[in-house]
This record gives C-alpha cells, structure tokens and sequence, in this order.
C-alpha cells in the first residue's frame, strides 16, 4: 500500500511538472494600442495563450521604434521563451530583433515583417493581395475611368509597401493616380491629408487608404467639403470601418482578422516552446466588406 501511494505521489508530482514545462512565457509586443486594429491583434493573442495555458506579457510601442526596443530588452531581461512583435517599422525592428537573437529568444513577427535579424515566423494577411482586390473593386465601380487618391501607411513598413504595390499594380494603365501622401495610418493625419488634396484637386472620383483609420479620416474631410460621389476603399475591416460601410458612409474595407493573426501568433509560440518545427509565413485569409 505504502509503494502504491508512494508511486501515485511520484506519477502527480510528474505531471505537475510536466505541466509546468508546458507552460511558456510569451512576450507580446504591439506597434499601437491607439489603432483598434492592433487592440484586437492583442486580444486574440491574450484569448489564445489563457486557452492553451501560457502567460503572455503584453508591450505597447506608442509607434515609436526606441520604445520598441526597451520594450523587448525589459522582455528579455524578464526572461520570456518566445518573442511576437508587431513592428513600428520594417527598418527600425531590426534592432530590437538582433537583441532578441543575442538572448537566443525565437522571434515571430505579427502583420509587419522585418527587414533584418532572424525571425522563426511570420504571420500576415497577403497584403498584395488585399491591395489588388481594392483595386479592381475601384476599377469596377468606377466602369474602369476616373481620378484617384492614395493615401499611404507609414513609410517603410511592409503593410504600406505591399498594400501600395498591390493597389497600383491593379490599377496600372486603368485609372489616374492624380494625388498620393503617407497619413501614416492615422486617422487625423488621414483628415488633414485628405482636406489638402481635395483643395488641390477639383476632381477626384475614389479613394484608397492603406487603412481604415486613415479612411475615416478622409471621410471625415469629404463631408465637410459637400463633395458627393467619391468612393471610399479602406483596409483592415475594423468595427468603425464595417459600420461606416453598412451606414452608407465608407464603400468598402478589406477585411483582415487581426482576431486570428494574434491567436496564430500564440499557436506558432507553442509550437516553438515545444521545439516544433514552424513555417517561415502564415497567411491569414482576405475579403471584401461591401454594404
């Protein structure tokens, strides 16, 4: 009887432990909590790790590049097993990678890629792709003629690039580009922009921002012009976007699930800590949100 307890009492301290070992410590750091596209990116991943049992750390960067990497030094010197991060910019992360990289953490970039040091994973909406099918959306409803206006993310992250490239590339030869400015992703920036170039340009027939934040922005400046008919394209399908669309307001977004980019980045996590092997991108399905 003594042995059989003894043995139980060895079997649960192993489990016990074995579930320890499960657990991972993940440190999550995000670009902006001030974009609510990044605030759900946040709440998927918190959702996912409490589902699979791992403690998550979570960062925010204020989009500023410097505080991006004391964010991941504090991480590092907390002593996390795996590192997401939704990169400031492109350029600049990659400082706070190769700090990532000297501490021997695995890295998993989340939306934006880097541009430099070694990432495990990437995991992202193909945002070519989303920009493309802005694109030929406009072309269509435009009946394949008009003036349009570009209204970039931040210069130098992967998002604003591609985005761009697959928006042009859509368009090219089709219709006329007569105005394209960085807002960079923000909505009052996308305002201000926007109030410029409707004074420039007396004729603008659609309007594809590389975001829906800097999309309400430029509806915001359409209104209070009084112009009429210009068609309004946004990106990312966040709740203010998907309701200015079902009002009228917005034409469409294109819908990204940030939801699920922050649960796959937690689900990649898991399978590091568990020395499984990842795959180097993960895409993360597109559509268009249309009234």
């Amino acid at each position: 009887m003594k042995n059989k307890l003894r043995f139980l009492s060895l079997t649960i301290l192993a489990l016990g432990l074995f579930s320890v070992t499960e657990a991972a410590k993940i440190g999550l750091v995000v670009s902006t909590q001030d974009n609510p596209f990044f605030v759900t990116l946040k709440d998927g991943a918190v959702a996912k790790a409490k589902e699979m049992g791992h403690e998550i750390v979570v960062l925010d960067s204020q989009n500023d590049p410097s505080k991006e990497l004391g964010n991941v030094e504090d991480l590092l010197v907390k002593g996390i097993d795996v590192l997401l991060i939704n990169p400031t910019d492109s350029d600049a992360v990659t400082s706070a990678i190769k700090a990532a990289n000297r501490s021997k953490v695995p890295v998993v970039t989340l939306d934006r890629a880097a541009n430099g040091g070694k990432v495990a994973s990437h995991i992202a909406s193909d945002n070519v792709a989303g920009g493309v099918m802005a694109g030929e959306f406009i072309i269509t409803k435009l009946n394949g003629n008009g003036k349009v206006v570009e209204l970039e993310g931040i210069p130098g992250t992967t998002a604003a690039r591609d985005r761009g490239e697959g928006f042009n590339k859509a368009i090219n030869g089709k219709l006329d580009i007569v105005a394209k400015q960085a807002a960079d992703f923000d909505r009052t920036k996308g305002l201000n922009v926007m109030e410029n170039i409707l004074q420039a340009q007396p004729e603008i027939n659609a309007v594809f921002a590389h975001n829906d934040e800097m999309a309400l922005g430029a509806l915001r400046a359409i209104e209070a012009s009084g112009r009429e008919g210009i068609i309004i394209v946004g990106f990312d399908a966040t709740d203010d976007a998907v309701k200015a669309v079902k009002d009228g307001k917005l034409t469409a977004t294109v819908a990204q699930k940030p939801e699920l980019i922050g649960a796959k980045g937690i689900e990649t996590a898991d399978m590091i800590s568990k020395k499984q092997p990842v795959p180097e991108y993960t895409p993360v399905d597109l559509e268009l949100i249309i009234q």
